[in-house]
């Protein structure tokens, strides 16, 4: 126990003087790290004056030199004002010298002016008194000249005034007569020089079209594939179509009928590329009729467009494009629209270049002034007029539309080509062999006949086939039935037999064809 307590004590002896002499040690360190902070402290601060003391140095010397840039800037720009104001002062110096140098020698010319005015009156004194001596010398040498030859002046005057007349409407009448004659004849000379020279230079084609197309195919096996059960495909071709299939002995060939050769060429067409396929029914047939349509439509704008590069013609309505196009399908009297209206074009070029015009101009108003009829739609007005506002609608220069609507004298001729356009048209169509005037007319008699079909209620297409003799009329089945079928046929003969004259008798057939369509899915 005692060895123990000493334990203890010698333990708790040792702590306190542990903790005393910790004590002492933590003080003096606390103490040394305060004086060196103070140390740092003073070291900071001196080095802050130092700094301070320093930039204060800096300001102002940049103060100093900048205050003595623009001291220096300031007498500078002194220096130039003054030296201006010297170089002004100095032109004012000179021009007052030489306003006064001028007042001295206006002066000088006013007493000039003054002596002048004085000289001239006296010379206008002395030029009256002559001239009133003069008057009465003359007023006596014409009295005597009365008593000589018993005339007054006056009567004198004008019988001298009569024999020149006289004279002069003579020797004018036979001048102008002379000129007159030989203008005449220089004119009809070079006029029929002109004409004939814009002949010469321009070739044309003088084939005649007319209503029948020819499809040649390998053999007459085809035939059968082509006329089908019954002659379901050619029925259903022909009503597609709006022509007539010829089916006869002659050998390798197919004869398309019709009227309008867009629908030749789009018979043409489709068999051609029914016959490639092999497939030929009623369903395939309406297919490829519908792709061959689209496909001429395309080939109208073709057309239209390589005409216009070939013509060096720019600038024209993509509408009016079209309608060139669509010549190439259209024949007026025979002669094909658009080879006409190219020849026309090349006539006035060179005409108009042969007299001195505008040869571009009058090559445009050539190319266009049969588009009227080509327009799809109906009209009362006449193709030269039709043709002169679809120009305006389209923007085309007013001496063109002037000549498009002049060339048949439905208006008054304003424009200096216009007379050109009528000649060329003239020449082109008087060609021998170039137009056949029955073929115009007879293509007129079949439109007119399905134009009257057309104007019945319930009636989708009409087609006018051979030569005028049958008339084909499709009917929508929705909404005219059987009976009013047959009654559509008896009032559009009667309407064709009270309106139209024609040779024979005309067949209408009137289709109504009943489809019911419908989609598994």
């Amino acid at each position: 126990m005692s060895e123990f307590l000493i334990m203890f004590l010698s333990d708790v002896i040792a702590l306190i003087v542990g903790i005393f002499v910790g004590k002492f040690i933590f003080q003096r360190s606390s103490e040394k790290k305060e004086q060196e902070a103070q140390q740092r402290a003073n070291e900071i601060i001196k080095n802050a004056e130092i700094t301070a003391e320093n930039i204060k140095k800096d300001r102002i010397l940049e103060a100093k030199e900048k205050y003595l840039k623009l001291k220096s800037e300031f007498e500078e720009e002194s220096n130039r004002k003054r030296n201006i104001l010297q170089t002004n002062e100095q032109k004012l110096k000179q021009r007052e010298q030489q306003i006064a140098q001028s007042l001295e020698q206006n002066k000088r010319k006013e007493t000039e002016l003054d002596s002048l005015k004085t000289n001239l009156s006296q010379q206008l004194e002395q030029a009256t008194k002559r001239r009133e001596e003069a008057d009465k010398m003359l007023q006596q040498q014409v009295a005597q000249l009365e008593k000589i030859a018993n005339l007054t002046a006056e009567q004198a005057r004008e019988q001298l005034i009569d024999a020149l007349k006289a004279e002069a409407d003579s020797k004018a009448g036979s001048y102008v007569k002379s000129v007159m004659e030989e203008a005449r004849l220089t004119a009809t000379k070079e006029a029929k020089k002109i004409v004939i020279e814009t002949i010469q230079r321009t070739a044309a084609e003088h084939a005649i079209e007319n209503c029948v197309s020819v499809f040649n195919i390998e053999n007459d096996d085809i035939k059968g594939k082509i006329i089908g059960r019954e002659g379901r495909n050619i029925r259903a071709l022909e009503a597609a179509t709006g022509v007539e299939i010829i089916v006869d002995d002659t050998p390798e060939a197919i004869v398309i009928s019709g009227f309008d050769p867009v629908r030749r060429e789009i018979a043409r067409l489709s068999l051609h590329r029914l016959v490639q396929d092999g497939r030929i029914h009623p369903a395939r047939i309406e297919e490829v009729v519908g792709k061959t349509r689209k496909n001429i439509e395309d080939e109208i704008v073709e057309i239209g467009e390589r005409t216009v590069i070939d013509m060096g013609i720019h600038g024209l309505h993509p509408e009016l494009v079209k309608m060139i196009g669509r010549m190439r399908f259209r024949s007026s009297y025979g002669q094909n629209l658009l080879q006409h209206s190219r020849e026309v074009a090349k006539l006035c070029a060179t005409m108009a270049s042969e007299l001195g015009l505008n040869a571009k101009l009058a090559k445009r108003a050539g190319l266009l002034h049969d588009i009227g009829k080509v327009w799809p739609e109906e009209s009362d007005m006449p193709h030269a007029v039709l043709g002169m506002e679809l120009a305006k609608k389209y923007k085309e220069h007013p001496e063109v539309c002037n000549a498009i609507g002049a060339h048949h004298d439905e208006i008054e001729m304003t424009s200096i080509i216009s007379p050109i356009i009528q000649v060329c048209d003239a020449i082109s169509g008087s060609r021998p062999g170039a137009r056949r005037e029955m073929m115009e007319s007879y293509i007129q008699r079949l439109r007119d006949l399905e134009n009257m079909a057309m104007s019945f209620d319930g009636v989708e297409k009409c087609y006018a086939i051979q030569a005028g003799r049958e008339l084909r009329v499709i009917i929508d089945a929705d909404n005219v039935n059987d009976e009013k079928a047959s009654m559509l046929s008896f009032d559009i003969s009667q309407k064709i037999e009270k309106e139209m004259q024609y040779p024979g008798q005309i067949k209408i057939t009137v289709i109504r064809e009943m489809r019911s369509v419908a989609y598994a899915r």
